[in-house]
């Protein structure tokens, strides 16, 4: 039997990078990122911009940063920073301020980073943060990527935010406020815990994940008192899950589970939006990843936005987005040891079934 070179044991993981709006702090951090030689070491990153742009914050932040320029992505190099240049000429760059042009800027290099991905050019998506308002265009109607990617990859999506301390995901995500009960429904509460159930299985190599979910009224509506989702939404979801042995729990009350409570479980589901992620930034910030549970292809971002007032300072930190490359890659390789245990384990039956098929002709 030929045995193949393993993909989790791949050192070139191609990282396709997305550079988010110009304007922004994204090439600042993304620069600083892999600028670092030590980097190229087990990644490939590839940056979907154009030289003129690395140059601009190259001059802009003091940056020493070599690399690659291509217009075919054929002409990859493996463990060098490439630059595949999607405009000829330098787009209009106000730093700190959003612009119509940063905005088609961001959905240009989405875009084809994107194709890439789905191409199988590279084998991750990190992307730098969008302005979900000027990004918004005929081809982009969405609250932000993790709508998107869903569509363009045809899967469920799930925004789960994961650092060494916390993982949080969402039942609903960039929708306001006075629109979250009406798009809570059992349907969703089941998909959304299964998709997150999935994911620290195969994700992040969690056995037998400890699931919980949060209430989305004060007290969990006190039976009732100050609302009833929780009991006729949430709680028949998680008792099936339940009994199919999927170890979720709850409803927990928001305003004190993360006290202490979150440390028993593997990861937790939040309602809404800032329910969630206030938490998350405030023990995480700086070091959270946004990854995009649930779908065929991995893509992952730090856990902060644009920040326009500082993004012609040069002092934004990268370290978020560091950990976004790290946690793609780690979530990468973690996939395809899966996929060689399950491969493998379907050699093995079929050795077996054959033996015994040749016992038995004997």
């Amino acid at each position: 039997m030929q045995i193949n070179k393993k993909m989790s044991e791949k050192t070139n993981i191609r990282i396709g990078v997305s550079i988010g709006d110009l304007n922004g702090v994204g090439l600042e951090v993304v620069m600083k990122t892999f600028a670092d030689e030590r980097m190229l070491d087990f990644c490939t990153p590839v940056l979907f911009a154009s030289n003129k742009v690395i140059a601009f914050g190259k001059k802009q932040f003091g940056i020493d940063f070599t690399y690659n320029g291509i217009v075919h992505l054929n002409s990859i190099i493996d463990h060098k920073i490439n630059v595949m240049n999607i405009w000829r000429e330098l787009p209009p760059i106000q730093l700190g301020v959003p612009t119509p042009e940063s905005g088609q800027c961001a959905l240009d290099s989405l875009s084809a980073a994107v194709a890439a991905l789905k191409e199988g050019v590279v084998d991750v998506l990190v992307t730098a943060p969008i302005n979900k308002k000027n990004i918004q265009s005929e081809s982009f109607h969405f609250p932000g990527h993790t709508d998107y990617l869903a569509q363009e990859l045809e899967g469920d999506s799930l925004m789960f935010m994961v650092s060494d301390e916390l993982r949080v995901g969402l039942l609903t995500d960039h929708l306001p406020l006075k629109d979250v009960v009406k798009n809570l429904s059992q349907e969703l509460v089941e998909k959304k815990i299964r998709l997150m159930e999935a994911s620290l299985r195969m994700d992040f190599g969690v056995i037998r994940p400890k699931i919980a979910v949060l209430g989305i009224n004060p007290h969990c509506g006190d039976q009732g008192v100050i609302g009833n989702e929780e009991e006729k939404i949430i709680h028949p979801v998680v008792q099936k899950l339940y009994k199919e042995g999927i170890l979720v729990f709850g409803t927990y009350s928001a305003d004190s589970f993360f006290v202490s409570d979150y440390k028993h479980f593997d990861a937790v589901i939040a309602p809404y939006h800032d329910q969630g992620l206030i938490p998350f930034k405030m023990m995480s910030f700086g070091k959270g990843v946004n990854f995009t549970a649930g779908l065929s292809k991995i893509r992952t971002s730090p856990d902060h936005g644009t920040a326009y007032a500082i993004a012609d300072r040069g002092i934004a930190d990268e370290s978020s987005f560091r950990q976004a490359v790290y946690t793609a890659i780690d979530i990468f390789r973690r996939r395809n040891e899966n996929e060689e245990l399950i491969a493998n384990a379907l050699d093995v039956n079929s050795l077996d079934k054959g033996f015994l098929s040749k016992e038995k002709g004997d």
